[in-house]
């Protein structure tokens, strides 16, 4: 038999939607937000990953399903709540990061971040937010990052989402916590989360105070605080988790 912690009481029968949760960041929380006894709705576009995931939260004794969706179409966020139906947390982690020099950039890669950085968790939100609020109870989670407000070379781009994301987190403070609805942004630094891109987040991790990455289960702790009760009077911020970087 399992043992309880005395907080797991607040957490169950809860449902989170976590974007994006087919590998990394995304993958780790799901894990995370499973073990605190909720039942997660793993959400992505790769069937097979999803799957891996499920079965990795299912196997260590949590309640997992994979929704498939393709959330640049505006469509897909559409099939997605309509399958999902209410939860109590969001996790909008799912995104793009193309980095490269403004003058190189490619409209299609800016146009495809907007639409997976930004536009997704709006409409996301739109989705799910009104009945939370219905109910009086609820959390919501933005995936940012330190480049949302700081200067990076060649992100100028990604950046300008992630603080769009942060500026949304804000609004939708404003809008939805007087009815319960907590919302926070999550401002990771560099995570290894990509086996190619390990030069890029080295590199990154020797800007900052901590002079290291961060692993994808370090940030799915700091998720797992903030849609916890122990975070009940925690609205509207960004929680950095960047090894110091934005504070030197």
């Amino acid at each position: 038999m399992s043992v309880e912690r005395e907080d797991d009481f607040d957490l169950h029968r809860m449902t989170a939607l976590v974007t994006g949760a087919t590998s990394g960041i995304g993958r780790a929380v799901a894990k995370r937000l499973a073990a605190d006894v909720m039942s997660v709705v793993v959400t992505g576009r790769n069937a097979q990953r999803g799957a891996e995931t499920v079965n990795e939260i299912t196997e260590a004794g949590g309640q997992a399903r994979f929704v498939e969706a393709d959330l640049e179409d505006p469509a897909g966020i559409d099939r997605l709540a309509a399958e999902v139906g209410e939860i109590d947390v969001l996790v909008n982690n799912a995104g793009r990061a193309v980095w490269a020099p403004t003058e190189e950039m490619r409209v299609s890669d800016y146009d495809a971040m907007f639409a997976s950085n930004v536009r997704a968790p709006f409409f996301l939100v739109a989705a799910f937010a009104p009945a939370m609020a219905a109910k009086g109870s609820g959390s919501v989670i933005n995936i940012g990052s330190m480049a949302g407000s700081l200067g990076l070379a060649n992100a100028a781009a990604y950046g300008a989402t992630k603080a769009a994301l942060a500026a949304l987190t804000r609004g939708w403070t404003a809008e939805y916590s007087g009815r319960g609805v907590r919302f926070n942004t999550v401002a990771p630094g560099p995570v290894h989360t990509r086996p190619e891109a390990r030069d890029l987040f080295d590199a990154l991790a020797e800007t900052t105070a901590m002079k290291r990455a961060a692993q994808p289960a370090e940030i799915a702790e700091a998720v797992a605080f903030l849609v916890s009760p122990k975070a009940g009077y925690i609205t509207g911020a960004t929680i950095a988790v960047d090894g110091g970087r934005t504070a030197i």
